[in-house]
């Protein structure tokens, strides 16, 4: 958990400001959820691991006694959390407020979650999300508007290039088993196909062979990753899905996957090369996907961006029949730190330096004059004998320009004057 200096957070607004403008032009609404959920809702099985990440609140008016003797049973030591994402409390917020919304309901929601990572580079115990999610919607319409608004938020951020990696749970649970892997067999198994990009085939054949898991599948599965392939020029479309996947896969999945990319396509004719590659091998570790995930990629950078998927069975835990729904979450604090490399438009904002005689109605009529021809911030500063860190100090803190001035100056006549 981090403190954010003045500019640093004057970089970080800036930045949710242009994903909270390209979400709304895309034609989402922001809600905002509390941060705290009961326990119960937490830890329903559908979090994956982020459920053992997850911050606890003790219950209130238990003593000592108490305390020892729910020891064993953290449900019963704790009746609330802190949440470990958006999307579980997104589920529980429609399910409340079902009556109050669209049958097709588009929605942001960005704040701050918590977990109890490990602290290193990249991973923080309390981070920002930029969510957007669509309820209500079971064709892949919704899948191609989240890419679309997605990928159009990064080009606005100065991040052009990014592509998005498409996969299908359901095409992946039929591929493992048709190779015969069983059902249990299928979380762990997954696990080890997520290392494929790191450990290669034979890592994966070797690993999964550790596990135990029928040997049969594991013969099959390992020769289909060897297999002889045909070059694909193209990223995605019918013929690179159905070459990616065993022969026999289901129509319905194919034809969902093809007029996904169709539409992002059509929603982007001038970007060049398709945005999307289809990964046969994409699996996302949590547990509530039940069909289309993603993951947003760039080129500067090798690891993910941001994600999601289809997780229609959630909300009718809480609301008792099924509602369809899709996600997509940008990766904010990745992302900020390679905005700061190609950093946002800011606003004009100048440093006021004034002699110390100077009267204070004079001070705040020079100020407002500023404010009323368009500079977005003034700060009132005293001249110091050391102008250079003066204003070295301003720039760090976001500041454009500067401008001096003395006693009977007129208001709105002082010289703004660059700060680099």
């Amino acid at each position: 958990m981090r403190d954010f200096l003045p500019a640093d957070k004057a970089r970080r607004e800036r930045v949710l400001a242009v994903i909270r403008e390209r979400y709304r032009a895309h034609g989402f609404d922001e809600i905002e959820t509390p941060v705290v959920e009961e326990h119960g809702r937490l830890h329903a099985g559908i979090g994956g691991d982020n459920e053992k990440l997850s911050y606890s609140i003790l219950r209130r008016g238990l003593d000592a006694d108490g305390i020892r003797a729910a020891a064993d049973d953290l449900a019963a030591l704790s009746d609330l959390g802190l949440r470990y994402d958006l999307t579980v409390p997104l589920a529980r917020f429609y399910a409340t407020n079902r009556g109050q919304l669209p049958s097709v309901f588009r929605a942001i929601q960005i704040g701050p979650v918590w977990r109890a990572e490990r602290p290193q580079k990249g991973r923080y115990r309390q981070f920002v999300q930029c969510d957007i999610d669509i309820m209500g919607d079971e064709t892949s319409r919704a899948e191609a508007e989240l890419i679309v608004a997605s990928l159009d938020t990064i080009d606005a951020l100065g991040l052009e290039g990014g592509t998005v990696r498409v996969n299908d749970r359901r095409a992946l649970d039929w591929m493992l088993d048709s190779f015969g892997f069983t059902e249990d067999e299928r979380p762990g198994v997954l696990i080890t196909i997520d290392k494929l990009d790191k450990v290669g085939a034979s890592g994966v054949a070797a690993e999964l062979r550790e596990r135990g898991v029928t040997a049969s599948a594991v013969d099959a599965f390992e020769a289909f990753l060897t297999r002889p392939q045909t070059l694909q020029h193209d990223r995605y479309g019918e013929r690179q899905i159905r070459a990616a996947l065993p022969e026999g896969a289901p129509d319905e999945v194919v034809a969902h996957l093809v007029s996904l990319g169709e539409a992002v396509v059509a929603a982007r004719p001038d970007a060049g090369e398709p945005p999307l590659l289809y990964d046969p091998f994409l699996v996302r570790g949590m547990g509530y996907y039940t069909g289309t995930i993603f993951e947003l990629a760039h080129p500067s950078v090798s690891y993910s961006l941001g994600g999601g998927g289809r997780y229609d069975g959630m909300i009718g835990r809480f609301l008792g029949q099924q509602v369809p729904a899709v996600g997509f979450s940008i990766g904010f604090e990745r992302i900020v730190d390679l905005v700061a490399e190609r950093e946002v438009e800011q606003a004009q904002a100048v440093v006021l330096v004034h002699d110390a005689d100077v009267p204070v109605a004079e001070l705040l009529a020079h100020k407002s004059a500023l404010l009323r021809s368009g500079v977005a911030r003034v700060r009132l500063e005293r001249r110091a004998k050391n102008m250079k860190a003066l204003l070295e100090r301003a720039a760090a803190d976001g500041y454009t320009g500067f401008a001096s001035v003395r006693a009977g100056d007129e208001p709105g006549a002082a010289e703004v004057r660059p700060l680099s």
